[in-house]
């Protein structure tokens, strides 16, 4: 059997800090409510905990304008509680993962303030500083992905400085070996305090053209789209010199003993796969959303599944995840019933599986009012439906008035669901989403197939998706029905029966033909 390391056999689970569990009756999330619930996360079986970022920060982008990218924000706690949180986690058996946001810093950051203070300020070159184009135009065409151009004039040194997301989200100079080694010294901080690794924010977008040539138009873009969609962002992203970057930050974090990188990258599979590096010495996990990305049929899925295990390089880990900070929740998606489904599959592909808080749950998108919008995305383009409030509200512990999150009043309101779509609620239906992604979690434990075995045969029956996991002579087949009709005469292995989506079918057995259920999905062990 393959000695596989922990973020290879383990569970992510995504924390959200603002939102998972407040401590001091300000409304919004804290660490000490994250040490508080952290025997949540133990009992559903998860191995490590991403906690998305916590630095101090103005909060224009809600934490991704860093200020100071070795310390806390007061409104989260302190560096003592940072320490505790790590403490309590592996005292449980748990890794800690941190958002590490290295490709641009607040417009409050000391370095930005020194860099724009003069052309002459020895931390000017930082940053991406142009001048005007003819006749006082922007340097060239490129856009902000929160709407309107990625240039922003300072009248003090009369220069334009680039920001690929808010004006107060300078974007650092990835090309400037200074920035480099600066931030590979924040990677040691955190190291040296006992973090297990990093979630690196847009990886892909750390370097830029050093010739600024424009971006091409998008011949595909369709109105009602995000105005950065206009162009296609050649020269802003992906960029052949940011593998050199990753292969620096894999480096620093193989310094220390059982640590793990992983990257946020929206490309496809054939571009993603690239970020494993050379000889495997890029990302441990460049993060893959196919599955927020694709149509859910099983046709499409299955499709994924092959090109994606075809794509890996030789002895790449793979990884999947169902939703994030950034994307509709999966319930809200696809519907509470296939959610499950959604679970099913999840834990039972190949690689490792990260769960967003509240999946576990069943948590839906919470409607915004406009008076409540929080995110950027969504005040600078209103009307898209680029807000992410929706998927960022406050998990319900309880079914009191305030969910058990807070004493005082959210910072985003809690889902009118919250009575019974709670995980005190849920935690005592047998039945219930909850208890399904821990049988899940619990067969992946007592199962070395889920892990350490192949994918094999994946086939489609209607929408009926099917797959095996093979090792040795062990065997799993899973069948799911992405379909709100009952499916017959489904070919499967003799065997037996291990879970169903519905948990009240178990230990049956099963051989030749089976049906299945509305939204079923099933694990047979075959004999």
């Amino acid at each position: 059997m393959q000695d596989l390391k922990w973020w290879q056999r383990g569970v992510i689970y995504q924390i959200y800090p603002r939102s998972f569990q407040d401590s001091d009756g300000d409304g919004i999330g804290d660490l000490p409510g994250i040490i508080r619930r952290l025997d949540h996360v133990v009992t559903l079986g998860i191995d490590a905990i991403w906690i998305s970022p916590i630095y101090p920060s103005p909060m224009a982008d809600f934490g991704y304008d860093v200020t100071d990218y070795c310390n806390v924000a007061g409104v989260f706690g302190s560096l003592a509680d940072f320490d505790r949180l790590v403490a309590e986690a592996h005292r449980r058996g748990l890794r800690v993962i941190l958002d590490f946001v290295p490709n641009h810093t607040s417009t409050e950051h000391p370095w930005f303030i020194e860099s724009r203070s003069s052309r002459a300020n020895p931390k000017r070159d930082w940053y991406i500083w142009r001048d005007a184009g003819g006749e006082g135009a922007l340097p060239n065409n490129w856009l902000s992905r929160f709407g309107g151009p990625a240039w922003e004039w300072d009248g003090r040194t009369n220069q334009y400085y680039y920001h690929s997301f808010l004006k107060e989200q300078p974007d650092l100079n990835w090309r400037n070996p200074a920035v480099k080694q600066a931030m590979y010294d924040v990677l040691r901080f955190w190291l040296d305090r006992g973090v297990d690794g990093f979630r690196v924010d847009v990886l892909w977008l750390l370097i830029k053209d050093d010739q600024f040539r424009d971006n091409p138009v998008n011949p595909g873009y369709l109105p009602g789209e995000s105005s950065h969609d206009r162009l296609l962002p050649f020269y802003t992203a992906n960029r052949p010199e940011v593998h050199a970057i990753v292969a620096e930050m894999r480096s620093v974090t193989d310094t220390y003993p059982d640590r793990v990188l992983i990257g946020e990258i929206y490309l496809p599979i054939e571009q993603l796969v690239t970020y494993y590096g050379h000889d495997l010495k890029g990302a441990h996990l460049p993060f893959n959303f196919q599955l927020l990305q694709t149509a859910w049929n099983a046709a499409s899925i299955a499709q994924i599944m092959e090109e994606y295990e075809a794509a890996l390089p030789h002895g790449a880990w793979p990884n999947w995840v169902l939703g994030n900070h950034d994307k509709e929740r999966i319930a809200s998606k696809l519907g509470s019933a296939q959610a499950r489904v959604a679970a099913m599959l999840l834990l039972t592909l190949r690689g490792t599986p990260t769960i967003y808080y509240g999946e576990e749950i069943g948590m839906k998108d919470v409607p915004i009012a406009p008076e409540q919008v929080q995110d950027p995305a969504e005040k600078n383009e209103p009307g898209l439906g680029l807000g992410r409030d929706p998927e960022r509200t406050p998990m319900p512990w309880d079914g009191s008035l305030l969910a058990g999150f807070t004493s005082g009043e959210p910072w985003l309101p809690l889902g009118a669901d919250h009575a019974r779509v709670n995980v005190e609620a849920l935690r005592e239906s047998r039945r219930s989403i909850l208890n399904l992604y821990r049988r899940l979690i619990d067969l992946r434990r007592d199962k070395p197939v889920l892990t350490h075995g192949s994918i094999d045969a994946v086939t489609v029956q209607g929408n009926i998706l099917r797959y095996e996991r093979r090792q040795g002579d062990q065997r799993l087949v899973i069948a799911l029905n992405l379909a709100h009709e009952r499916a017959r005469a489904l070919s499967l292995p003799a065997g037996r029966l291990l879970l169903s989506t519905d948990l009240d079918r178990a230990g049956e057995d099963v051989g030749g033909s089976a049906s299945l259920g509305a939204d079923e999905g099933i694990i047979v062990q075959g004999t």
